[in-house]
């Protein structure tokens, strides 16, 4: 009985709870003490309670002292080159790379036989990264096994032990030599696996990258009916490879470039050395060579580190997944940049017409090619204007339209609430929530969300008279017309300036839409994109002869490059391309 009166006393008495101590993350005192000194450099007030929290407090001068004193001890922990004595070696590498604690990198140990003495070596790499098969087959096994050394001169015995590892033993085809331990270290850190040797003060990196990847696919947003159906995957050098395939030119350079002071991506900048403007490519690596930053994944943070006006709604670099295509771009005199783990590439520069164009383009005759870049600018003018000329018509301009249509829209619109401008604010705001919600849901379910959610919302939104008929079918054209657009980032540029154009229709209706207008195009015209007019060859104009510009010409009349790109080589081809027709010729004579 006096169990339970105590159960109940311990349900229902009240019991101050225990204090926890939760989890803070203090900041270090050493920076509290560095943003006060700071302070106290610009008023002299905050230098009397700077000395007074001295008094009781730990002086910035020892934190100073001993932050520069632990900075100077990591710095000669730092071993800059390799030693000859293998124990240093294992050890540094396993201060470096954290081990035991790093569960994912492999530090293997083992001997190499040499006559009647053995010599100690390791192996490191991370595991997942690498080919085990190419580590076993290539490094361990003619080192462990085939190392009988025959060394004939006892001075330079070392020297004859390092080369005839180098020439001799290992057998992997790509075998980096340094005596620094960053170089070493950056090729492990890469997917490569480094080997150490006691008495050798040098070291091997092995090319052994081995890590899963994607392999060539078709493209998912360049899609085209006739043409190649190959595109960009994750990996560096098929992705140059796949370019190479194509432009079997020695004259291809690809160059190398690193970006990031940690990830330290791997990049590859491509150019035709006979054809590219020296200068533009001296920009393009200057460009790149001067990002200071510690992380970089992906062709999408590259172009904002690079472009030349980050606030201009219209891109100014072309992204894209076909190798074909930046082929066709580097034939040119463009520049094109790759990096490692994206599927995209760069090509600069560009102007407004690359933008236009599409992949298929080449692949048809001119007069299809043609059609369909003169539908495509049509979709322009009807995904950025048609909100705003509706808006502007049915508000400020009725006499431009016919009077039974006038009367029907009028009729549709008599029991909505709202001005027009609400009504497309309302269904433009819906329709683009729709089709993010139709890329970020599960891919089955994407297509499903942007069919039924279009049909139920615009249905329910007409039987509750929110907006009137008419809105539907414009929002519906204007869609699709966004659709049309060959470039993903010039579609999303026009999806921001089509509500600018509402809004300034509602202010001022034809005059407000064609001051958007003329400030788009003096904006337009006034930018650049690595030093090239993005108008051109419009504005400014340019007389080359060259025939790929809002319309296609037949592709063997395209015997020049684009003359605001300043080419090595102008021509393409020669003024008769077609030999086989000129011989005819002079047969029927």
């Amino acid at each position: 009985m006096a169990n339970f009166k105590k159960l109940i006393k311990d349900i229902f008495a009240f019991k101050e709870p225990k204090p926890q101590e939760e989890f803070i993350l203090k900041e270090k005192e050493s920076e509290k003490i560095d943003d006060v000194s700071n302070k106290n450099e610009k008023s002299p007030v905050k230098e009397k309670k700077g000395f007074i929290r001295s008094l009781f407090t730990r002086s910035s001068n020892d934190e100073k002292d001993s932050g520069s004193s632990d900075k100077k001890n990591n710095k000669l922990e730092k071993m800059v080159y390799v030693s000859k004595d293998i124990t240093e070696n294992i050890d540094y590498l396993k201060k470096r790379f954290s081990i035991p604690t790093n569960g994912d990198i492999v530090l293997r140990e083992f001997d190499i036989l040499v006559k009647d003495k053995t010599i100690s070596a390791c192996l490191i790499f991370y595991d997942g990264m690498v080919n085990g098969m190419l580590i076993n087959l290539n490094i361990l096994q003619p080192l462990m096994l085939l190392s009988n050394l025959d060394i004939k001169d006892k001075g330079t015995e070392n020297k004859n032990i390092s080369e005839y590892i180098h020439k001799n033993l290992v057998t992997h085809n790509q075998v980096k030599v340094s005596r620094e331990f960053d170089e070493i270290i950056d090729e492990i850190n890469f997917g490569g696996c480094g080997v150490f040797v006691d008495g050798i003060d040098i070291a091997y990196a092995c090319d052994v990258k081995g890590w899963q990847h994607r392999s060539v696919d078709r493209p998912n947003n360049e899609i085209v009916i006739r043409g190649p159906q190959e595109s960009f995957n994750e990996v560096l050098r098929v992705n140059t490879a796949l370019i190479r395939k194509i432009l079997k030119d020695e004259d291809l350079v690809a160059e190398s470039v690193s970006i990031g002071e940690r990830s330290k991506t791997p990049c590859s900048m491509l150019y035709i050395k006979d054809i590219a403007n020296d200068s533009l490519v001296n920009e393009v690596r200057r460009r790149l060579e001067n990002i200071k930053t510690d992380y970089i994944f992906d062709t999408g943070e590259l172009e904002q580190y690079i472009e030349d006006n980050t606030i201009m709604p219209t891109p100014q670099i072309i992204a894209t997944e076909r190798p074909d295509r930046v082929a066709s771009m580097l034939t040119e005199g463009k520049v094109a940049v790759i990096m490692s783990g994206s599927p995209f590439a760069l090509v600069m520069p560009t102007t407004n017409n690359d933008f236009l164009q599409s992949a298929e383009d080449a692949y048809v005759r001119f007069p299809y090619a043609n059609l369909l870049r003169v539908m495509r600018v049509i979709a322009i003018f009807m995904s950025l204007l048609l909100p705003g000329l509706y808006v502007a018509i049915t508000n400020f301009h009725h006499e431009m339209i016919p009077t039974d249509l006038l009367f029907a829209i009028e009729a549709s619109r008599e029991r909505v609430p709202f001005p027009s401008v609400v009504e497309i604010i309302i269904m433009e705001f819906a329709f683009e929530l729709i089709r993010e919600a139709g890329l970020r849901v599960p891919s089955p379910i994407g297509p499903t969300l942007g069919i039924i959610g279009a049909l139920i919302l615009g249905q329910a939104a007409v039987a509750a008279n929110i907006v009137s008929p008419i809105l539907i079918i414009v929002v519906a054209v204007t869609g699709i017309g966004s659709f049309a657009i060959p470039n993903f980032s010039l579609g999303f540029s026009f999806r921001i300036l089509r509500f600018v154009y509402v809004f300034l229709a509602a202010i001022a209706g034809f005059l407000g839409i064609t001051f958007g207008l003329f400030v788009q195009s003096i904006y337009l015209c006034n930018a650049k994109s690595f030093g090239v007019p993005f108008m051109a060859p419009f504005g400014p104009k340019t007389n080359s002869g060259y025939e790929d510009q809002f319309f296609r010409a037949p592709i063997w009349k395209q015997e020049n490059r684009p003359d605001f790109l300043n080419t090595k080589d102008t021509k393409k081809q020669p003024k008769i391309s077609r030999q086989w027709a000129k011989s005819d010729k002079k047969r029927g004579k």
